[in-house]
């Protein structure tokens, strides 16, 4: 039986085979990362920077602490001041939903019962965000994302 040589046709099949193979499995998963991303965070990034430390001097300026939490089959937002007592807002609208996609995203509509805001939620195991604009009695606004975690 003849022996086979391994020769530089070969070589060039090796090759070319393996950067295939890396070069597909990347345009899969740059495809599935634009696909699944909304990417987009504001309008217009510029007018967003211009506004920042005025937003964020009102925000500071309430002191409010926010921790979100998931018990019994509602989800519960806690919106506490400097003192630890909560808060009522004189307007609350969040967004829910994970942080690669926007398919699961809902909003949700809080009802306060005297100590925090609930309402009925089905979220499953992992990682949530919760993006929430909250606004006092004088129209001072309070922006955050609070983050999530379900356990399954």
């Amino acid at each position: 039986m003849a022996e086979r040589q391994f020769t530089g046709k070969h070589a060039l099949a090796v090759f070319v085979g393996a950067f295939g193979v890396i070069i597909a499995v990347n345009l899969v998963l740059a495809y599935s990362a634009v696909k699944t991303f909304p990417g987009l965070e504001v309008k217009n990034s510029y007018v967003a920077s211009q506004e920042f430390n005025e937003r964020l001097q009102e925000q500071q300026a309430l002191g409010w602490e926010i921790r979100a939490e998931m018990s019994g089959g509602l989800l519960v937002l806690h919106i506490t001041d400097q003192n630890g007592a909560p808060v009522e807002v004189a307007e609350l609208q969040a967004v829910v939903g994970r942080a690669t996609h926007v398919k699961e995203d809902f909003s949700p509509d809080f009802t306060f019962d005297g100590t925090a805001y609930a309402t009925p939620a089905s979220l499953g195991k992992g990682n949530w965000n919760i993006r929430l604009v909250a606004k006092d009695g004088n129209g001072a606004e309070f922006a955050q994302r609070v983050p999530l975690y379900v356990k399954g």
